[in-house]
């Protein structure tokens, strides 16, 4: 599990009926009592950590937690060392990392399955899964369904930090298998969608993509938003990061707002959005939280399968 351009149609909607499965049954399972997994972040983490602990033990595995400070990393050990040594323990790892790319640099020594839990601002192909099994579930409630070719565009808009933002990159290419939808980007100048991620969307010419330059603006025709924080980890210096105008979601710009809209945020959020949207039904992004420790445990039952 390196990027989400890797997987299928299939494996998406598989992904969400496992998922949906796992949550049905409200208990621990105990499937894999015999297998280990090793989360090893060399960056903070609260929900993506602890989603994979908790779906590992809930499957009966064991778990060995490690970050940067507790390993010989802090000694100068190298990336592909540490994944070596940890496949002697592990029967799967789960790898944080701040270089972009690392991932693959894990998955090429590794003798045991790597699951990318977000590379620097590369991709995050887990929290991609998540989201767009909450993007699935949620529209179906309201009576609008993600693979229906049949329906009006679903226009999605993305917001904050596209520049940095791994969970943006990753749910992209996993929303790239549906039909009929409209992607909107709504950003400061220096943190724009990546060209990249633009060109790939344009090469398939099936889907619409615009900016807009304010969130009042993009919010009355959208579907689904995808709120972002702004990343100061990514920037070079403190001066960058206080120069940036970001926009921040309040009761007052839901105004504007459909009344089947969502709205989806990875987490953590700094200011953009206020604490007083999350009781308005559309906030989904604490339901997200949830739906990560069942994609999770959809994921690690696929791999020890």
């Amino acid at each position: 599990m390196i990027s989400a351009s890797s997987l299928t149609k299939r494996e998406i909607m598989d992904y969400i009926a496992s998922a949906t499965e796992m949550r049905s049954r409200n208990a621990p399972v105990n499937q894999y009592p015999g297998k280990t997994v090793v989360t090893m972040f060399y960056e903070p983490s609260t929900r993506t950590s602890c989603s994979f602990q908790a779906a590992a033990f809930k499957l009966g595995c064991n778990v060995i937690n490690l970050t940067e400070k507790m390993s010989s990393v802090e000694k100068g050990e190298s990336l592909e060392d540490t994944i070596r040594t940890l496949g002697f323990y592990g029967d799967a790892i789960v790898l944080r990392h701040p270089a972009k790319g690392s991932a693959y640099q894990a998955a090429a020594v590794s003798r045991v399955p790597i699951i990318n839990a977000g590379d620097g601002n590369g991709e995050h192909p887990t929290q991609a899964l998540l989201d767009i099994y909450t993007i699935y579930t949620e529209l179906l409630n309201r009576g609008i369904d993600l693979d229906s070719s049949e329906r009006d565009p679903i226009i999605i808009t993305f917001v904050g930090d596209l520049k940095n933002g791994r969970t943006v990159h990753s749910l992209i290419r996993v929303l790239m298998h549906f039909p009929n939808l409209r992607f909107v980007y709504v950003s400061p100048g220096s943190l724009e969608m990546p060209d990249e991620i633009v060109s790939l969307i344009s090469q398939t010419n099936r889907y619409e993509q615009n900016k807009r330059t304010s969130l009042e603006e993009a919010i009355r025709t959208t579907d689904v938003l995808y709120m972002t924080r702004i990343q100061k980890e990514r920037f070079q210096n403190a001066e960058d990061f206080d120069s940036v105008n970001y926009c921040r979601l309040t009761r007052d710009t839901l105004q504007f707002a459909k009344e089947k809209m969502i709205i989806m945020h990875p987490l953590p959020r700094l200011d953009e959005i206020s604490p007083d949207v999350d009781s308005d039904c559309r906030a989904v992004y604490f339901k997200q939280v949830e739906n990560g420790l069942y994609i999770r445990m959809a994921i690690l039952d696929r791999i020890f399968r």
